[in-house]
């Protein structure tokens, strides 16, 4: 089945923006991977997901045409370049060494929560096979379903009387790369914090705060110590599934809208819990039902304004004009899709890391739940560890534990675009 463009022309386009959007899922297992199994659970999970079987091609416009060769597995910690002969044209790749095992997936066709299921399903078929185990179902998506066509369609474009996008101004916020003089420093990192579930979610509880609000409070407040003189706002914008406001839980496309945390004046002497309820506050107000429809009515906008320039180059300048305007929004962002809940697979996961590119000059963290422990995965355009050293300075004076497990430099593969040779 073809599938019209429409959520995903965005993030193509703006793809141009210094970074591929492409979705890297890292897992550490607990044994090595055996290649045979691995073989045998990517191709019985992608013939359960043939929406994400696809290539993109052209006929007037571009669409996804299913793509019938085999999805790629190679033995890399690299992965392969999306959408070329390397990954047989497809979107997607698997590659896998020692015991780490990657899901390279494009974030123009799906966001956390779609690849989040594909990672279940996988895990499923690849912990039974290479350890001989039954497996509880439930919950599980399984080769030999049914595919809903609510898994298929775009609702976006099923949506016809979205409210109207209020306008919103706001100020300029903290440029983290200007602010810290890193201009010159342009290698991309990742360090990956891990907190115990259960001692994280009790001081959440013990604060009036919730996983993602609560990083970014540290994170704001990490900011503020280290520039408090700095005019500019600071400004987290948080991750927010569209789906629900959509009434399309199944929907498998890139449904992420963004909530703004600002760090205002007036919060700065407030105690954290008090602080807390405020970012609450702020996630509750605009994640509202109307509100959400709103922010993607605005979204549809853009997309329209795109769509409307004759070449590929025009649409390339326009998304990076509403990038860059959407840039100097934003401090940084953090991503928080919920509990993993990986079941019965994640004994045997030792680890897990959630990667993408940031956006612009801000920093980004990808919170991931998985096998009793949250990990932050801090990505910065930039190696040094001003910021992270900040933010880890906050959960130590807040007595939570932690353990910074690793500093790798962000390598993701990218994707041939036929605008981008």
């Amino acid at each position: 089945m073809d599938q019209k463009l429409f959520t995903e022309l965005r993030t193509l386009y703006s793809s141009n923006w210094g970074h591929c959007n492409v979705i890297r899922m890292r897992i550490r297992m607990r044994d090595l991977v055996e290649a045979d199994s691995m073989r045998y659970a990517v191709d019985l999970t992608m013939s359960r997901y043939p929406y994400f079987c696809v290539e993109l091609k052209k006929d007037g416009e571009y669409y996804l045409a299913q793509n019938e060769r085999p999805i790629v597995v190679t033995h890399s910690l690299s992965g392969v370049k999306l959408n070329t002969a390397d990954s047989n044209y497809h979107l997607v790749s698997f590659s896998y060494f020692d015991n780490w095992i990657i899901m390279d997936i494009s974030h123009a066709i799906t966001d956390g929560t779609g690849a989040y299921e594909v990672i279940r399903t996988f895990l499923y078929y690849y912990v039974s096979e290479r350890y001989g185990v039954k497996l509880a179902e439930e919950g599980i998506r399984l080769a030999g379903d049914v595919v809903a066509e609510e898994e298929w369609r775009d609702p976006v474009l099923q949506v016809t009387d979205l409210p109207a996008s209020a306008g919103q101004q706001m100020s300029k916020a903290v440029n983290l790369v200007k602010a810290a003089g890193l201009e010159e420093d342009h290698q991309p990192t990742v360090y990956s914090i891990a907190i115990s579930e259960n001692e994280f979610m009790r001081f959440n509880v013990e604060n009036d705060g919730s996983p993602a609000t609560m990083v970014a409070l540290f994170l704001s407040r990490a900011i503020h110590r280290l520039f408090p003189e700095n005019p500019d706002a600071i400004r987290i914008t948080t991750a927010v599934n569209q789906r629900p406001a959509l009434k399309a839980p199944l929907a498998h496309q890139n449904l992420v809208g963004g909530a703004f945390l600002e760090y205002k004046e007036k919060m700065w002497a407030w105690p954290l819990d008090r602080q807390a309820t405020a970012y609450r506050g702020m996630i509750f107000a605009q994640t509202l039902e109307e509100t959400v429809l709103a922010g993607l009515a605005s979204q549809n906008g853009i997309t329209q304004m795109i769509l409307s320039r004759p070449s590929d180059q025009e649409r390339i300048a326009a998304a990076e004009m509403i990038d860059e305007m959407t840039n100097n929004l934003i401090t940084a962002t953090v991503s928080y899709v919920g509990k993993a809940n990986y079941r019965e697979a994640e004994k045997y996961i030792r680890d897990f890391r959630l990667w993408t590119c940031c956006t612009g000059e801000s920093v980004l963290i990808e919170i991931s739940a998985v096998n009793g422990k949250f990990t932050l995965d801090f990505t910065q355009p930039f190696a040094d560890p001003l910021f992270v050293n900040a933010f880890l300075k906050e959960l130590d004076e807040n007595g939570i534990t932690y353990d910074l497990q690793d500093v790798m430099r962000l390598e993701i593969p990218d994707v041939k675009l036929p605008w981008k040779e």
